[in-house]
């Protein structure tokens, strides 16, 4: 009679599946024992932290609102000639977490200040922006901007022209003003050449605004450069493209 390989009957592997039922239900008792206490503490402090960042997330929301509303009555406030009433409710707003707010309520300031006379204000507003690395770029931009043309008259030249670089160049929103300023020192270093180019290029360039365009094309003929062939042509009554 032939041998057969020995292999597992029916019961055996019945049994073989209730004892390793048996060894896994063990484990995980002795787990759940172990480490079921810190699993649910665990949970706990994981599903109070997410709601924490929610409601603190929903308040910073509304608080920027409020803030957003009170801006808007400070303008109509200032609109309407109380300016100096304007300046005691900017106060908090310029310490808000809120970079677009603050931004905003400090320009205001500046803006109060500077129609006062108060150019030392002023300029402490405007450098406060400038330093601040929340305030989003086109406030900073513009606060550069402002701070650089109460100052140029006791700037060296060099200073306006380093301060104003990333800005005087065509493509950027402040390339006129910016420009202007930058060729304007540049005629204070004697480089006429320099600032003559520049004074073109502000002139023939469609982005700038026309009352700009023209007065840099009329300083660029006082250096001896004539833009006027290539200047963009003059739009005529009455026709269309």
């Amino acid at each position: 009679m032939a041998l057969t390989p020995d292999t597992p009957d029916e019961p055996n592997q019945a049994f073989l599946r209730e004892v390793d039922e048996n060894l896994r239900r063990d484990q995980l008792q002795s787990f759940a024992k172990t480490y079921g206490k810190w699993l649910i503490a665990a949970l706990i402090l994981f599903l109070a932290a997410v709601g924490g960042y929610l409601y603190w997330q929903q308040k910073q929301i509304e608080k920027s609102q409020a803030q957003s509303e009170e801006l808007t009555k400070i303008y109509e406030q200032i609109g309407s000639g109380g300016a100096e009433g304007a300046k005691t409710r900017l106060k908090p707003l310029e310490d808000s977490g809120n970079d677009v707010v603050r931004a905003v309520a400090l320009m205001a300031d500046a803006a109060i200040a500077l129609d006062s006379g108060d150019r030392a204000t002023a300029l402490g507003k405007y450098r406060a922006i400038v330093n601040d690395k929340g305030i989003p770029d086109p406030y900073r931009d513009a606060a550069t901007i402002r701070s650089t043309a109460l100052e140029f008259d006791t700037l060296k030249p060099e200073e306006v022209i380093a301060r104003l670089e990333p800005l005087a160049k065509p493509g950027n929103a402040w390339f006129g003003t910016a420009g202007e300023m930058t060729a304007m020192a540049y005629l204070k270093q004697g480089q006429k050449d320099k600032a003559g180019r520049l004074f073109a290029a502000i002139a023939t360039n469609l982005e700038v605004p026309e009352t700009l365009r023209n007065r840099a094309q009329q300083i660029a003929g006082t250096l001896g450069i004539d833009i006027t062939a290539a200047a963009p042509p003059a739009s005529q009554p009455g026709t269309s493209e």
